[in-house]
């Protein structure tokens, strides 16, 4: 069985190929999607823990039967995609004895979505999990380690804008810019599907296992996706909400809390629809009662006041820019893919109607696309992409007496790589024993995301920084040490040559040898992994 999976910060969409119709379909799970004959089926992205120590948990739509979602407890968990493999300010609750992160709360989610597949679709062949373009390899590396525990033969990952694009169906069409703003992040993506095999047909035996799917008859054209250009931004529905929720705590004095959350959630999803919306509810225990209205205008209020529109401005600027320097103009962009529940918002649309005409913007399958979309690279479609983040080395800047990084594989290159890139060493004390080497990721140049807690609801804000923001890959003990040098090393000679390489599953790889002896004493070794 061939399953993807589009884990959302706000909802979670889960899909299977029929092997029968050659087509993608949406599953439906009893008890976790919700039952509001909502076509597709979606899995709330929530937890409420049951027992700590056990894992016992109940996830989705039961939540939210048992009205645990309106609840200010600490076992209860949503946006909790946002807080993986951040650095998070504030404090994760203890539960049963045992502290809590967000990755375990991840890690219970997915496992308990995916068990719940064997009895009804049986045992998984292949999974295809989808990430955001903003996500740090920590993230990426996270939902790998969750993948390994499960008993699935092979994984796959694949940027959600990418797999968007081959989700519309759109394989006629040769560029097609994606913008996919959901709950938790605002990701734009433009991407070339090759039109020369447009109309071939799918392969449909696999040989399993390896690091690529083989097709039956390699003589098969395979289609390709070619990823032009990526933006992202660490922002989504989620931040609305807050922003929503704010508002009425300063003008009516409403609590922050978490029916308050869900209320401006749902005020918001009617102002997708309509121009006016309101909320109502009342405590039969407590007599407490909350009222919200709200029209589009004023949202739009909101969203300005917030910075919403120069935060879309600056990531579509940036897509821009870079599919100019692929030269591509406006113009030459085909079709343009809303995906996510956020681009139903009235102010998302609009914004996007100023760039394109109406006839190329298609935001019929929102929610669907990129869980379908990711299941044809299990169906002869080669993804050929390019890193987004840059890696890079950290050294001491004696000039200012600080560490600094020196970029060594920078953003834009295409992966696999094909040539290694060389950096040399030596040592650079008298009996050196080794040689430490801290490598790192690098994020936006423009700023990064701080995560931290406000009461019981997680908050990301954007800060402005004048330089990259930089995530260790290895700095911890026993991962920096990358040669053990035999015999000693003494300064004034170089002593070993270092080889980075990106592989095609995005893994940051090193070949470290050393030039005295001519050993190699590290081979084609994973650090991403590392941290």
């Amino acid at each position: 069985m061939l399953i993807a999976i589009d884990f959302g910060t706000s909802n979670t969409v889960i899909t299977r190929w029929n092997p029968v119709t050659q087509q993608p379909e949406t599953l439906s799970f009893p008890g976790l999607s919700i039952q509001q004959n909502l076509n597709p089926p979606l899995i709330p992205s929530l937890v409420y823990v049951e027992d700590a120590t056990q894992g016992k948990v109940l996830v989705g739509q039961q939540v939210r039967d048992r009205g645990l979602d309106i609840k200010a407890e600490q076992r209860f968990f949503r946006n909790f995609k946002r807080g993986i493999g951040a650095n998070t300010q504030g404090f994760l609750p203890e539960l049963d004895g045992k502290n809590i992160t967000f990755e375990q709360v991840g890690e219970w989610f997915l496992t308990k979505v995916i068990t719940e597949l064997a009895p009804i679709e049986g045992p998984l062949d292949s999974l295809v999990l989808t990430v955001p373009v903003d996500s740090f390899e920590a993230y990426r590396y996270w939902l790998g380690k969750v993948c390994q525990a499960l008993p699935v033969p092979q994984v796959r990952m694949l940027d959600e804008p990418t797999a968007a694009a081959l989700g519309y169906g759109l394989s006629a069409q040769e560029n097609l810019l994606v913008i996919d703003f959901g709950g938790g992040t605002l990701d734009l993506s433009l991407v070339c599907l090759d039109k020369k095999v447009a109309d071939a047909k799918p392969v449909g035996f696999l040989l399993k296992w390896g690091n690529k799917f083989l097709a039956e008859d390699s003589k098969q054209k395979v289609k390709t996706a070619r990823v032009l250009a990526k933006a992202g931004q660490n922002l989504g529905g989620t931040d609305i909400d807050n922003w929503i929720v704010d508002y009425f705590a300063k003008s009516q004095g409403l609590p922050v809390n978490s029916l308050t959350t869900r209320l401006a959630e749902r005020l918001k999803i009617q102002l997708s629809t309509q121009e006016q919306a309101s909320e109502f509810f009342f405590d039969n225990e407590t007599f407490e009662s909350f009222e919200m209205e709200l029209n589009r205008k004023g949202l739009e209020e909101l969203l300005k006041e917030n910075g919403f529109f120069d935060r879309l401005h600056d990531a579509m600027i940036a897509l821009l820019q870079q599919a100019r320097r692929q030269g591509i103009e406006l113009d030459d962009i085909n079709a343009v893919l809303l995906v996510g529940g956020s681009v139903q918002l009235q102010a998302v649309q609009t914004y996007v109607n100023q760039y394109f005409e109406p006839e190329k913007i298609r935001c019929e399958r929102p929610f669907e696309a990129i869980a379908q979309g990711a299941l044809q690279i299990t169906q002869g479609m080669e993804i050929k992409d390019y890193l987004y983040h840059s890696y890079g080395v950290r050294y001491w800047d004696r000039r200012n007496q600080c560490h600094s990084w020196q970029p060594i594989v920078k953003a834009g290159q295409a992966y696999p790589m094909t040539q290694p890139v060389e950096l040399v060493l030596g040592a650079s004390m008298e009996n050196q024993p080794s040689i430490e080497l801290i490598l790192g990721e690098f994020g936006a140049e423009t700023g990064g995301t701080e995560v931290y807690f406000d009461g019981d609801r997680l908050i990301t804000r954007n800060i402005k920084c004048l330089g990259s923001t930089v995530k260790p890959l290895n700095d911890k003990e026993g991962a920096r040490n990358i040669a053990q040098l035999i015999p000693p090393g003494f300064p004034g000679s170089d002593r070993i040559k270092v080889q980075f390489q990106v592989d095609e599953q995005r893994f940051l790889r090193i070949t470290v040898e050393d030039l005295l002896t001519n050993d190699t004493l590290v081979e084609n070794q994973i650090v991403a992994q590392l941290s």
